[in-house]
């Protein structure tokens, strides 16, 4: 999993499922372990550090040879056949990758377990992102460590923090973190997700003017702009000509958003106030939230731009010298209040959509005059 293109990409992911066929799965070399409940862990004895912790990373060391697995860990190594069996320490019972599955040993163990297997398919080495399996946990709700290809637990990098839903589960907004997301859908595929703080910046025209309060007349939800200077659209994109295309010298047509913001300057002679009130009868509350996110691009020297067409508040263009020599547009931004909920379904369907027209997906939220920039992608391992 690196930066630039990453190596967990774009597709839904999932393991065999005739693998858990126990008809299938060799035996374990007699190794054995033995759950304690109370403590969540398995600890298993023999050449158990040599063969499971020091060669493949799973667990961590006890005592001499003995190491403690995760239920995850040993459902694995269960399924795998490379360990025979668990013995319930209260009850003398072995249970094996069926029976032991089917008790779902630790929180939310059915999706855990998907993920974990599939990553470990994948050759990727991870561990529970807790101590004592590595010394120094990620921060947040976070579920597994990934570590770098080639490294393990003990070797004190972590290539990514890996948090593990259901697509049922509901995502905070507050609760972003830096992370991999992985999302289990109904049918066991997995979806991963590269979940990251943005900073976005830009460098539009930095030196280019506005006017002097040029003549405007408010309609009902959109102003027109008379006899702007043409640097106004073509040198800093605001608005768009009436006379389209073909035009001498254009009239501009300008969202409220973009009128609200040139008369907060001066740039047209309409009552900041008015636009606004007229702003919130159209929108309600999201055009309060939208022109805090429209004001923070433009000072960011980014020119917004309605993402209508692509299910979005705004597209953005980072780097416009003119409209005439106008590059494609980068991120595609949805502005949220900052208690926002998402449902991954949600999550999945703008990532897809700003995937297929090679554009980021970046969720703004804002909490009064603050906003969080977060942006998501899709990975495959």
């Amino acid at each position: 999993m690196s930066g630039g293109q990453h190596e967990l990409e774009a597709y839904p992911a999932r393991i065999d499922p005739h693998a858990l066929n126990p008809a299938r799965q060799k035996p374990g070399m007699g190794l054995e372990g033995r759950f304690d409940e109370d403590a969540g862990v398995i600890r298993v004895g023999g050449d158990a550090r040599q063969r499971y912790h020091d060669s493949r990373g799973y667990g961590y060391p006890l005592e001499g040879n003995e190491i403690a697995l995760a239920p995850v860990e040993a459902a694995h190594l269960l399924y795998r056949g490379d360990l025979d069996a668990v013995v319930d320490a209260s009850s003398g019972e072995r249970l094996d990758f069926r029976s032991f599955a089917a008790r779902e040993p630790g929180e939310r163990f059915g999706v855990r377990f998907l993920v974990y297997a599939d990553l470990r398919s994948r050759g990727f080495y991870l561990s529970p992102a807790a101590e004592p399996w590595i010394d120094v946990p990620p921060e947040g709700p976070t579920d597994f460590a990934v570590f770098p290809r080639g490294k393990g637990p003990g070797d004190g990098e972590i290539e990514h923090a890996l948090r593990v839903i259901s697509e049922r589960t509901d995502v905070p907004a507050a609760g972003l973190q830096d992370c991999v997301l992985a999302v289990v859908d109904e049918e066991s595929e997995i979806t991963y997700f590269d979940v990251s703080q943005r900073d976005p910046t830009g460098s539009s025209n930095p030196d280019a003017s506005l006017p002097d309060r040029c003549e405007a007349d408010l309609l009902t939800d959109r102003v027109i702009v008379w006899e702007p200077p043409r640097d106004l659209y073509e040198a800093t994109f605001y608005g768009q000509p009436l006379e389209g295309r073909e035009y001498e010298e254009p009239t501009l047509q300008c969202s409220l958003l973009e009128a609200t913001y040139l008369a907060e300057r001066d740039a047209i002679d309409l009552e900041v106030e008015t636009l606004r009130a007229r702003g919130e009868a159209v929108e309600g509350e999201r055009f309060g939230r939208r022109l805090t996110v429209y004001t923070e691009l433009r000072e960011r020297e980014i020119v917004p731009k309605t993402g209508y067409k692509f299910g979005a508040d705004f597209r953005t263009y980072a780097d416009v010298e003119s409209v005439e020599n106008l590059g494609h547009s980068e991120l595609l931004i949805r502005v949220h209040p900052a208690d926002h909920v998402f449902e991954p379904r949600d999550l999945a369907l703008d990532v897809r959509l700003a995937h297929g027209v090679r554009k980021t997906m970046v969720f703004a939220l804002v909490d009064g005059g603050e906003i969080e920039w977060w942006s998501l992608e899709r990975l495959t391992p």
